[in-house]
């Protein structure tokens, strides 16, 4: 898996740069196509992969350097006295790849930004639940392409049925100095994740409804897929159940039945339950229907601080 992410996201875009840089379609219309195809496909994958793995402002690198890869060939003089039209077999190669960037760019392109807005679901406000750090946000958003949780909506699954609640939840990451979301790239060890042990608070008035505070946090990447939830707190906002889940053994600091106001101390992050690294899952939904998994209510969207979360946008906790 961290290969594949290393292979995708610096082996493949610097490719495709070097390729502008070096190697520009030898026609105008070859040229232009090929300057669109690379820009879209870049643009459409900085919205649609995660970018905690490597710094997540390495999307912005990659655009500084696009700049300068269509400037080397024109300093260069590569693309004066070029035909309009492609010829031969290298010149309407560079312009069937170059399409096939454009293409595949504008579909995925098109679905992260729709991802951006709302769900048709009702949407419930919560304040920022983080202490002090800079978190970053791995699934969130209104479509599958940027929040792999949706696909708990389908109810011919069944499987997915005792946890339809979660469907817009938020996963997030911590953030290192460096922008990253560990130090190394996957170590075994919870601690070394920059979100392991950040404290979380309550994001309104309610009442605490369930708690778990035994299970233990799990070597990465090491999970429980019976107990999903892990450690966890299912707070009851208004007509709304917040719930955190993967929270940090023995952090948590509230009781079933205890009401909590805005920034009540709740836990801390960890890595407990379905968690394949640590993170805070957070989602709303309602209460689920007696005897049901406490999980599987309705879901609903979530807006913290005003905001409609969506993947790699970043929330900075409260000081």
């Amino acid at each position: 898996m961290i290969w594949l992410v290393l292979v995708s996201q610096i082996v493949l875009p610097l490719g495709l740069l070097l390729w502008l840089a070096l190697a520009p379609s030898p026609s105008l219309t070859g040229y232009a196509v090929q300057v669109a195809g690379i820009a879209t496909f870049l643009s459409a994958f900085a919205l649609v992969a995660q970018w905690a793995v490597v710094p997540w402002w390495l999307p912005r690198g990659y655009a500084g350097l696009f700049v300068l890869a269509i400037l080397a060939p024109v300093l260069r003089g590569r693309l004066s006295g070029l035909a309009v039209l492609p010829s031969g077999i290298g010149g309407w190669s560079s312009m069937a790849v170059s399409l096939v960037l454009l293409g595949l760019g504008t579909w995925y392109g098109s679905a992260a930004v729709a991802g951006r807005a709302l769900p048709t679901a009702p949407a419930v406000d919560i304040a920022n639940p983080f202490g002090p750090g800079t978190y970053l946000v791995g699934h969130g958003g209104s479509r599958e392409i940027v929040n792999a949780h949706l696909r708990t909506l389908d109810p011919e699954v069944e499987r997915y049925r005792p946890w339809r609640g979660q469907s817009y939840a938020v996963d997030f990451f911590g953030l290192t100095n460096w922008g990253t979301r560990a130090v190394g790239l996957r170590p075994a060890d919870p601690a070394a994740y920059a979100i392991f042990g950040a404290t979380l608070h309550a994001p309104c008035e309610g009442e605490v409804m369930a708690t778990e505070d035994a299970m233990p946090d799990l070597p990465v990447p090491e999970q429980d897929t019976v107990n999903r939830l892990g450690n966890h707190v299912l707070l009851r906002c208004k007509e709304a159940m917040i719930v955190f889940a993967h929270m940090r053994q023995g952090s948590v600091a509230v009781s079933p039945g205890q009401s909590v106001t805005l920034g009540t101390r709740l836990g801390e992050v960890g890595n407990s339950g379905a968690s394949t690294e640590p993170h805070l899952h957070i989602h709303a939904q309602r209460a689920a229907a007696e005897g049901d998994p406490p999980i599987s209510g309705t879901p609903l969207a979530l807006r913290i601080d005003g905001r409609f979360l969506v993947r790699n946008e970043r929330l900075r906790g409260r000081e």
